[in-house]
């Protein structure tokens, strides 16, 4: 059974990372990569000037908790360390009734392949089957990022569903890949 809200207890701690609700401060941070063409070419929200990430970090700065289906539960990403804020980790409460989340990530392309985003997705599957009772969690990504579907692997993710041609996407048509755990392979 779903628990909600989902409220976890802030910061959640990775080896490395807080992951964390988004606070303005984040902006600088949060800019460096909502702005950079590499990181959000697989993204759904385009390249950002710093007014508009402004705008999208207000909203992301309340939306650490969910009560709802169809809301995201949105984390930062902060280096523990730094107190950098290097990417961000998301959760979306799918269906109620399905008891399904959809798992998302983006982060600096600076820090990428070091095993940020694969420590803080892992973390975030747990709060998924442990904290929040989900029974199956997806990621949907477009096909041509490899680097991605590399991560969802690690995690244990399989992948379900290859979807050919079947969004239009940032003026084209593109192919969307599937990945789904369910909560007996997380416990596994």
């Amino acid at each position: 059974m779903v628990r909600i809200p989902w409220a976890p207890e802030y910061p959640v701690e990775t080896p490395r990372l807080h992951l964390r609700p988004h606070r303005m401060a984040d902006l600088d941070d949060l800019h460096l990569y909502h702005s950079d063409p590499a990181v959000v070419r697989y993204i759904p929200w385009p390249v950002r000037t710093l007014d508009e990430t402004r705008a999208a970090l207000e909203s992301r700065t309340h939306q650490g908790v969910v009560f709802e289906p169809g809301q995201w539960l949105v984390l930062a990403m902060e280096v523990r360390e730094t107190g950098r804020v290097i990417g961000e980790v998301l959760l979306k409460y799918d269906s109620e009734t399905d008891a399904r989340g959809e798992l998302g990530y983006a982060m600096a392309a600076d820090v990428a392949g070091r095993g940020y985003a694969t420590e803080a997705a892992r973390a975030v599957l747990g709060l998924a089957f442990d904290d929040f009772g989900l029974h199956r969690v997806i990621a949907r990504l477009d096909a041509r990022n490899e680097a991605s579907a590399r991560l969802l692997r690690r995690l244990g993710m399989r992948q379900e569903a290859l979807f050919l041609q079947d969004e239009w996407f940032k003026d084209e048509w593109t192919d969307t890949l599937v990945f789904a755990m369910l909560e007996h392979e997380w416990r596994a």
